[in-house]
């Protein structure tokens, strides 16, 4: 009979590693957590809150213990409990400090963020560590900067996708789902190798290579219909850039020609213009009369041809000609639309 052929263990990656110790220091926590908490909770019974077995939570307590947590078991009430009076180390932190942690919590609280609980569980932990005095302050931060209207695309169903490429990227996993692109008729179903997620202007987006392709494409996030996790490994180049495959994209989409652009913005649409930084390329002359010249280097001309709409009426396209004729071709498509539902209305009237 031939003998049966003994397989090596599967090593594990540094990815797995740190998804393990994450979830052990996590669940440690959880073991404090209850212990601080007032009722009778043995061994028994924070397994059952954890889900874990108890000799888990005996390696726990240790962990704990090793820790300098107090912790102690009553007899009477059979329940673990932590020694009164005792409290965290207070941690201080500078004023600055304070304000960039109560800044981080109101932005990720920001509707349409979608980035699961955000920073507002690590400030309440953080805040059980601090001083009286910084811990009102925190709480004063929160509660005078607001973040407002951002515009933001709806994520609201895209809670789980978000998390799915979150956790796939950190294990370095591929993904599967279907994705509808407004290209195509019906949603197609794709295999992809993730690098990279990344919220951009108004939407978050997912960098990926389709198993079957050579180079990674941009999807939206919100497009995608279903999207799962599979054990495959996932082909991540170690040199990948995220800076350098958008290039001088206006927004996201890198088109294949480039272009040097020159707008020319009246006096009036200026100072408004001229707020903002709308690119990384661009570079500003003002002009004695008050109006300005904007000049940028972009990847395709898609985006910014829809930036520059806004604008329309206020600035004229020195440069490209292609640009100059595509703001004409909508201008004009929106004039005869308008002037029909004009006549309609004179019509009924």
């Amino acid at each position: 009979m031939m003998a049966r052929k003994k397989l090596a263990p599967t090593a594990r990656t540094d990815a797995d590693r740190r998804v393990r110790q994450a979830d052990r220091i996590a669940r440690v926590w959880r073991v404090l957590q209850v212990v601080l908490d007032s009722g009778r909770h043995d061994a028994q019974e924070i397994a059952n809150r954890l889900e874990c077995s108890e000799r888990t939570v005996y390696r726990d307590l240790q962990v704990l213990e090793m820790a300098g947590i107090p912790w102690y078991f009553d007899e009477t009430a059979r329940s673990y409990r932590v020694r009164p009076g005792w409290q965290f180390p207070v941690l201080k932190l500078t004023d600055d400090e304070l304000l960039g942690q109560a800044t981080a919590t109101v932005v990720a609280n920001t509707p349409g963020l979608v980035i699961g609980q955000g920073a507002g569980p690590t400030t309440r932990k953080l805040a059980a560590t601090l001083s009286d005095e910084d811990k009102q302050r925190l709480d004063d931060a929160e509660q005078l900067i607001s973040v407002l209207d951002l515009k933001l695309a709806d994520h609201s169903r895209s809670q789980d996708a978000i998390r799915t490429i979150q956790w796939a990227l950190l294990e370095r996993k591929q993904l599967m789902g279907q994705y509808a692109s407004p290209y195509q008729e019906k949603p197609v179903k794709l295999a992809l190798h993730p690098y990279r997620l990344c919220l951009v202007q108004q939407a978050w987006y997912l960098i990926a290579r389709p198993i079957s392709e050579d180079q990674p494409k941009t999807y939206r996030v919100q497009r995608f219909k279903s999207l799962r996790r599979v054990d495959a490994q996932a082909d991540v180049p170690a040199d990948f850039d995220l800076k350098q495959y958008f290039g001088n994209a206006w927004g996201v989409y890198r088109g294949n020609e480039s272009f040097d652009v020159e707008l020319l913005f009246s006096k009036e649409a200026a100072p408004f213009v001229l707020e903002t930084t709308w690119h990384q390329t661009q570079q500003v002359a003002r002009h004695a009369d008050g109006k300005a010249t904007l000049q940028f280097h972009v990847d395709g001309l898609d985006e910014i041809f829809w930036w520059l709409l806004g604008w329309s009426g206020g600035v004229q396209v020195v440069k490209p000609e292609k640009l100059r004729l595509m703001l004409i071709e909508e201008l004009q498509k929106a004039l005869a639309i308008n002037a029909r539902a004009k006549s309609r209305t004179r019509s009924t009237d």
